[in-house]
Parts: structure tokens; C-alpha cells; sequence
């Protein structure tokens, strides 16, 4: 089962860990990024939230996409990701990626990739806002 969604309200991470689960899954791992206080690109100033954007339509077919080939390579019984967009207020979760397989190797394995590739290939964008401006990280098209 594939899950993939770009949301605009907080992530349940419990509730998306129930819906992983399932008999046949021996390992479930979790990825949870969440909205940190400072910036890679900056030396000065601390972020004071994160705002995202993203071309909805073609975030969920590539999220899906990436999940579609986890599912395979790592023969997963489950793949959710669920990616926010929005005005993110410190602490809160901007993306959760949850991968159940037969053993743990593979699961690990798959949550990685997945938001590796989420990373590199969805069209999804961060702004860092700061006290003093903000930035745009990694903009890419």
C-alpha cells in the first residue's frame, strides 16, 4: 500500500504509524523532519518558522513515484509520506516518511531513500524567515 500527500494541516505521526501497520511487517521505521531554529545556508540569525511551497499536483505524482519505487526495490508492505506546505511554526513536523517491511534492513533502507529522492526530486520549496529577511533554500525548479 503507497500513501502520498501534500497537506496543509500538522502530520499525525501516530496515526500514520497505525496505518503501517500490518501482519506481515516485521520492521516499521519512521523519518520525521521537523522545522529547526537555524539555517544551514546562514552563519547569523535564527529561523523563526519555515514556510513551504509546492506545485501540488506534480509533488503527490513524484511522491508517489519515489514510494512506487521503494515499494519495489525494497519489497515494502507499506510506504506513507506526507509532506506539509504552509506556514510551520518551530518544532512541527514538515514532512513524514513511514516504510513497513519483513525486516528492518529494508525498511531502513527504504526510508532514507525515500526522502532522498523526495529532496532531490519533488517540487516542493522551503523558506527560512528570519527576524531580519528570509531565503529560499535549495530553490531548484
Amino acid at each position: 500500500m503507497v500513501e502520498c500527500r501534500v497537506v496543509e494541516k500538522p502530520i499525525d505521526v501516530c496515526a500514520l504509524l497505525v496505518s503501517a501497520a500490518d501482519d506481515r511487517s516485521g520492521a516499521t521505521s519512521l523519518f520525521v523532519g521537523t522545522a529547526r531554529n537555524s539555517s544551514s545556508e546562514r552563519i547569523d540569525g535564527a529561523v523563526t518558522r519555515l514556510e513551504y511551497e509546492a506545485y501540488v499536483p506534480m509533488a503527490e505524482q513524484e511522491l508517489n513515484t519515489i514510494a512506487l519505487e521503494a515499494e519495489k526495490t525494497f519489497k515494502a508492505i507499506h510506504v506513507i509520506v506526507h509532506h506539509r506546505v504552509g506556514v510551520l511554526a518551530l518544532g512541527e513536523a514538515a514532512v513524514a516518511v513511514v516504510v513497513s517491511t519483513a525486516h528492518r534492513a529494508a525498511s531502513f533502507d527504504a526510508c532514507r531513500y525515500i526522502i532522498e529522492e523526495l529532496k532531490q526530486r519533488a517540487p516542493i520549496w522551503k523558506k527560512e524567515v528570519f527576524v531580519d529577511g528570509a531565503e529560499w533554500v535549495n530553490a531548484r525548479p
